[in-house]
C-alpha cells in the first residue's frame, strides 16, 4: 500500500477498507506518512466523508496507536463522560463523585480547555497540589483503592488523534463528523470505560450550534461505541446560555462544591444528577425504565454529604489540599470585582452563551493557543437566566479580575450579551434529546 493511493481514493469518494485506514494510521503515529500527506488526507475525508464502518475502523486505529487502558482485573465495571464543551460546565467535577460515592467505579481522563471552552483539568489545577498528570500505574492503583480517579491525558493514550487535530486545528478540518467522533471516541475507547454517557452541547456557545448537528454527532459516537461493545448514552443539553453561575476555574470549583454540599444552582444540579442517573444506570446495566431510580439515587448522595467526601476523597488521593475544599475561600481569588449593569429592566430573552464564554477568555481564565498560561482565579458569575425578570440596577454579571485593563473591554463584551423583553419569557430546556444503545 502506498499513502498517495490511499489519499487519491478517498479523494475520488471511494470507501477505504480497514487495513487501508490502519495501514495510514499506523505510518502516520510513527511518522513515516508526513503531515503533508496527512494534511491532504484529512481535506478528502472532510469533502468525502466516512462511512459508519469506515469511522468505527478510524476510531479503532487511532485507539490502538498507543496504550489501550484495560480496568478489568482491578474494576467489575468503570464508567467515563465525556462533555463536548461549553461555557461554565463544571458537570465532571460533580457527577464523578456522586457516582463513586454510589459504589459505581468513575475513572476519567480529561483534557484542558481551548477558547472558550473549558477544561475539567485546567479546574482542578485550581486546587493548590493537585495531580493532574498520573502514570498509567498510578492512575490503575487510584482507580483501584478509591473507586475514583480523574486525571490528564495520558501522551501514549491514542496519539495519531494528538497528532492529526494538531493538523486539523491548522488546516480548517475541525468540523467534520467523522473526524470529530473518531476524536472523541478513540481516547474513551483506549481509556478502558465499558459504559460512556456522552454530553453533546447544542447552541452558541457549543462547537454544534445546530441541534441537527449535534444529534447527528451523538448517533454517530453512540454508534461507534456500541459496535465495540460500549453500553452508551448521548444526551443533547443547552448551551445557549452558561450552565450554572460561575464561569472560571477556581469559581467553578467553588459551584461544584457548593453543588456537592446539596446547594447551588438548580440548573446544575439538575444537570448534574441526570448525567449522573445515566452513568450509574449504565453501570448497573439497566434499562431506562431505571433512570428516574438512578437519578433519585443521585440526588440523595448530593445532600446526605457521600458525594461530597468523595470528592475529598479524590482531591486528598491526588495530592491536592483538601482544606481548599472545605474551606473554598482559601481557593485562589481575583484582586479586582465588578459588576456589570444593564440599565433597564425586563425578562431576559437570550443570555450568548459564546459571548460569556469569550469574555472568560479575555479575562485570562481560557487560553486562545494550546499552551497558553491561564489565571486560575478570574472569570465571572452569571446572576440571571433566560426567563428570569431582572430588575432595573441589578448586576446581572459579576467580573473577577486581576488586570484592570481587561474589565472595560469585557463589560462592553457583556453588556451587549444579554437581550430583555417586556413580557414573560419561557426558560431554555436543559435536554433535547436522548439517543441510547447497547451491544447485542
Amino acid at each position: 500500500m502506498h499513502a498517495s493511493q490511499i489519499i487519491a481514493r478517498k479523494r475520488d469518494g471511494h470507501e477505504l477498507s480497514a487495513d487501508e485506514i490502519a495501514f495510514f494510521i499506523d505510518g502516520f503515529t510513527r511518522g513515516d506518512i508526513p503531515d503533508y500527506q496527512a494534511a491532504a488526507w484529512l481535506m478528502a475525508v472532510f469533502i468525502r466523508g466516512m462511512s459508519r464502518r469506515e469511522t468505527v475502523d478510524l476510531t479503532m486505529s487511532m485507539a490502538r496507536s498507543g496504550d489501550v487502558l484495560d480496568l478489568s482485573d482491578i474494576l467489575p465495571v468503570s464508567i467515563d463522560k465525556h462533555s463536548s464543551g461549553g461555557v461554565g460546565d463544571k458537570v465532571t467535577l460533580v457527577a464523578l463523585p456522586v457516582v463513586a460515592a454510589c459504589g459505581v467505579p468513575a475513572a476519567k481522563m480529561s483534557g484542558r480547555g481551548l477558547g472558550f471552552s473549558g477544561g475539567t483539568i485546567d479546574k482542578l489545577e485550581s486546587i493548590r497540589g493537585f495531580r493532574t498528570g498520573l502514570s498509567m500505574a498510578e492512575f490503575r492503583a487510584q482507580a483501584k483503592a478509591h473507586g475514583i480517579v480523574l486525571s490528564g491525558q495520558s501522551a501514549n493514550l491514542a496519539p495519531a488523534d494528538g497528532k492529526l487535530y494538531a493538523l486539523r486545528d491548522v488546516t480548517a478540518t475541525v468540523p467534520s463528523m467523522p473526524l470529530i467522533a473518531s476524536s472523541i471516541m478513540s481516547k474513551k475507547i483506549a481509556a478502558g470505560a465499558d459504559g460512556i454517557v456522552l454530553d453533546v452541547k447544542t447552541g452558541r456557545g457549543s462547537f454544534m450550534p445546530e441541534l441537527s448537528g449535534a444529534q447527528e454527532l451523538a448517533r454517530l459516537m453512540v454508534d461507534i461505541g456500541v459496535s465495540v461493545g460500549r453500553r452508551m448514552a448521548a444526551l443533547i443539553s443547552d448551551m445557549n446560555q452558561p450552565l450554572g453561575a460561575a464561569v472560571g476555574n477556581a469559581l467553578e470549583v467553588e459551584e461544584a462544591i457548593a453543588c456537592l454540599r446539596g446547594g447551588g444552582p438548580r440548573d446544575l444540579r439538575e444537570h448534574c444528577v441526570t448525567v449522573a442517573g445515566h452513568m450509574l444506570r449504565l453501570g448497573r446495566r439497566l434499562g431506562l425504565e431505571a433512570q428516574d431510580e438512578c437519578a433519585a439515587e443521585a440526588a440523595r448522595t448530593l445532600d446526605n454529604g457521600a458525594a461530597f467526601a468523595k470528592l475529598r476523597e479524590l482531591v486528598g488521593a491526588q495530592g491536592g489540599d483538601v482544606r481548599q475544599i472545605d474551606d473554598p475561600a482559601l481557593l485562589p481569588k481575583a484582586q479586582y470585582v465588578d459588576d456589570v449593569i444593564v440599565p433597564e429592566s425586563g425578562f431576559v430573552e437570550s443570555l450568548d452563551a459564546l459571548s460569556v464564554g469569550l469574555a472568560a477568555v479575555e479575562l485570562g481564565a481560557g487560553r486562545e493557543r494550546k499552551g497558553d498560561a491561564i489565571d486560575h482565579a478570574v472569570g465571572l458569575m452569571v446572576h440571571y437566566k433566560v426567563g428570569d425578570y431582572l430588575p432595573e440596577g441589578e448586576p446581572v454579571f459579576t467580573l473577577y479580575a486581576n488586570d484592570e485593563t481587561h474589565l472595560a473591554q469585557v463589560r462592553q463584551r457583556l453588556e451587549s450579551a444579554v437581550l430583555l423583553s417586556p413580557e414573560p419569557v419561557k426558560p431554555l430546556p436543559m435536554f433535547y434529546d436522548l439517543i441510547t444503545g447497547d451491544p447485542e
